[in-house]
């Protein structure tokens, strides 16, 4: 098969399939929520049931496509590139996605999901045997709840330290309120510069829910986090309940002695993402000798 048509499937996977962590998550949360939370958490599972067996997607916003591609030096990149973008195209109309590209300066919709950037993707070099792509549907209502800290701030009165990083994560749930439609996955990075950060946050959006942290003290800063934004009472959809976030998860890198970056990027409970790992015949890399699509 082709690494297109394995592209488009990647896309109908993340599309139309929650992933079990999450789908498990909400299950959880029904059964501890009451009244008009109870209710919602009923109508998103049903929801996630519906567009599973419909292969249709969970929501109607389909978000941008974020590729994380894992490759080895000998598969060409601009093939790979070249194959996403055509699957982009063809999956837009077969799956199908909404068109989310828009030019900036004449504001016309591409309708087919590609562009200038558009879909975003990172490559990253490495010396496995097997072609791994990530793909995240980031939708647009998360994204715009989302935020970029420059510490010291002193309007929270976060210093550069761990406990600056924790006022700006509560900092940033408090002013997304239900706007984002929680609950949420939240996650973090801390670093050098504003792009090197809001990267970093992106791919914390790949970790499963039930992972763990290596670094214990950030596992533990994870887990203590969560506790506090579970306690603000925004819930389900912003309804009100116990239940206002699944999980935080905090990715770091070395910053400037005169920079301190933090960047936290929510997702939705509809949190879409999906790998595609391939394995090829030969050392061409042309012919794929198996493949899996997980979530």
């Amino acid at each position: 098969m082709r690494l297109r048509e394995l592209i488009i499937n990647l896309y109908r996977k993340s599309a139309t399939s929650i992933p079990s962590d999450i789908e498990d998550a909400l299950s959880t949360a029904f059964n501890k929520e009451k009244g008009i939370s109870k209710k919602a958490i009923k109508i998103i599972l049903e929801n996630i049931n519906s567009s599973r067996v419909k292969q249709k997607p969970i929501c109607q916003d389909t978000g941008v496509p974020i590729f994380f591609v894992k490759n080895q030096h000998c598969l060409s990149q601009a093939y790979i590139e070249k194959e996403i973008i055509s699957a982009t195209k063809i999956a837009t109309k077969a799956i199908p996605l909404r068109p989310n590209a828009v030019d900036i300066i004449s504001g016309i919709n591409s309708g087919d999901n590609t562009g200038n950037g558009f879909p975003i993707i990172y490559f990253e070099e490495t010396k496995s045997k097997e072609l791994i792509i990530d793909l995240i549907l980031k939708g647009a209502g998360s994204e715009n709840v989302s935020q970029l800290y420059k510490l010291p701030d002193e309007k929270l009165n976060a210093e550069r330290n761990f406990e600056g990083v924790e006022r700006c994560i509560l900092d940033s749930i408090f002013k997304a309120q239900g706007k984002g439609c929680p609950p949420y996955i939240i996650a973090v990075g801390i670093g050098a510069t504003k792009d090197q950060v809001t990267k970093l946050s992106k791919e914390q959006l790949k970790r499963r829910l039930d992972d763990t942290n290596k670094d214990p003290l950030l596992n533990n800063m994870e887990n203590r986090i969560l506790e506090k934004i579970n306690t603000l009472g925004i819930g389900p959809l912003g309804l009100g309940g116990k239940t206002t976030a699944f999980s935080v998860k905090i990715g770091l890198n070395h910053r400037h002695p005169a920079s301190y970056f933090v960047d936290v990027s929510i997702a939705c409970w509809a949190h879409r993402r999906a790998s595609l790992i391939c394995r090829f015949k030969d050392e061409e890399k042309v012919e794929i000798s198996s493949f899996k699509i997980i979530n």
